[in-house]
């Protein structure tokens, strides 16, 4: 019976993990990576110029 009890709380710990990262890190990482990027691209180009071909 104890057994049963914490398969359900491990599941349902797992699920409520799974919903964190699906919901709410990827996007936010994503967004922030994505961002960081072309923050630093526009910086360089400030700094540098634009790319000549």
């Amino acid at each position: 019976m104890n057994e049963v009890k914490s398969d359900d709380t491990q599941r349902k710990h797992e699920r409520n993990t799974f919903m964190f990262l699906a919901v709410f890190l990827a996007p936010i990482l994503s967004v922030a990576i994505v961002g960081g990027f072309g923050f630093m691209i526009w910086i360089s180009q400030l700094l540098f110029g634009p790319p000549t071909s």
